[in-house]
């Protein structure tokens, strides 16, 4: 038993963790949209050099939402490997 519980905090750890990973790339997310809504607008009435900055930051855009999506798939795996060791627990 004593194994299994150590198990589950670990997974715990990791869980939260990733939380807080989430939360520092949502707030980089954020900064990123910011950044490419003006280069968007930008682009609208700019040169080829805006057209190129903001496919540039329409890619950064794209990578962190990815980083987020890499991160909520992470969180599911370990949140369904601890529930599934919680059902141990009961047994």
């Amino acid at each position: 038993m004593r194994r299994l519980h150590h198990r589950i905090f670990k997974l715990n750890d990791l869980i939260e963790a990733i939380d807080g990973e989430v939360r520092q790339v949502t707030a980089e997310l954020g900064y990123h949209r910011s950044i490419n809504d003006d280069a968007q607008r930008d682009a609208a009435v700019g040169n080829y050099i805006d057209r190129e900055e903001a496919g540039l930051t329409s890619a950064d855009v794209r990578r962190f939402e990815r980083a987020l999506d890499r991160l909520a798939e992470k969180r599911r795996s370990l949140a369904a490997k601890r529930d599934h060791l919680l059902t141990r627990l009961s047994d």
